[in-house]
């Protein structure tokens, strides 16, 4: 009888412990893709930025010289605001399509 009883704890040990891998799992990349809030306005990373675009991280400091892209520098830490880079993106959309000429 004790044998099935320490079974028991230990199955439901390990049941738990799963269920809270699976939890840290989860909350590990709902953070990986979380963008922070301020004021209304979403922040993004070089990285996140450079994985956006689709474009390395010597492009992204060109972009920034060349003034290309609008940026927050604080200290050493750089930041892009969301909306900033979609007006770019939407102020420099160029069209295939020859009835919009």
């Amino acid at each position: 009888m004790t044998m099935d009883l320490l079974t028991n704890e230990a199955e439901e040990i390990i049941a738990h412990q799963e269920l809270i891998m699976q939890l840290r799992s989860r909350i590990e990349e709902i953070l990986k893709n979380y963008r922070p809030v301020m004021n209304g306005e979403i922040y993004l990373s070089g990285e996140d930025v450079c994985r956006l675009l689709h474009i390395s991280k010597r492009t992204l400091q060109q972009y920034r010289d060349d003034k290309i892209l609008p940026y927050i520098q604080i200290g050493g830490k750089i930041i892009y605001k969301e909306k900033d880079l979609m007006n770019v993106l939407e102020q420099n959309y160029v069209s295939n399509n020859p009835s919009s000429i």
